[in-house]
């Protein structure tokens, strides 16, 4: 029986997790990547709160943007998201790629979220 892209990704996703968990010194930061978009969430584990979240749906880049599917708009996302963070006083993150694997999108957010100041 053949796994569904979708599975594939989900146990990934519960794999990572398993050992990726966010507290108030250090937060996770997740990444869900779509088909059109990518959204990134700063997020307390230990409080169930998003604290910073940013993605191609807000109106201030998707103006500047033609798409919020290629790297260009996961390179934007993950500057914003670490101003947002940085702003809060959030320094260190843990990375949660959310069982995609750290290519294209995923790692232009956050190579961008790095050199904008996060630490990860």
């Amino acid at each position: 029986m053949k796994v569904s892209r979708r599975e594939s990704t989900r146990s990934r996703h519960n794999r990572v997790r398993r050992k990726v968990a966010g507290t108030p010194e250090r937060p996770r930061l997740a990444i869900f990547r779509s088909n059109q978009h990518i959204y990134a969430q700063v997020i307390d584990d230990t409080k169930h709160h998003t604290l910073v979240a940013a993605s191609t749906l807000e109106v201030s880049l998707r103006e500047s943007l033609s798409t919020g599917a290629n790297c260009e708009a996961s390179t934007q996302v993950g500057t914003l998201i670490a101003q947002r963070s940085l702003e809060k006083g959030i320094q260190q993150v843990v990375f949660d790629r959310g069982g995609n694997l750290y290519h294209g999108r995923v790692k232009a957010l956050a190579d961008a979220a790095r050199e904008a100041g996060l630490q990860f």
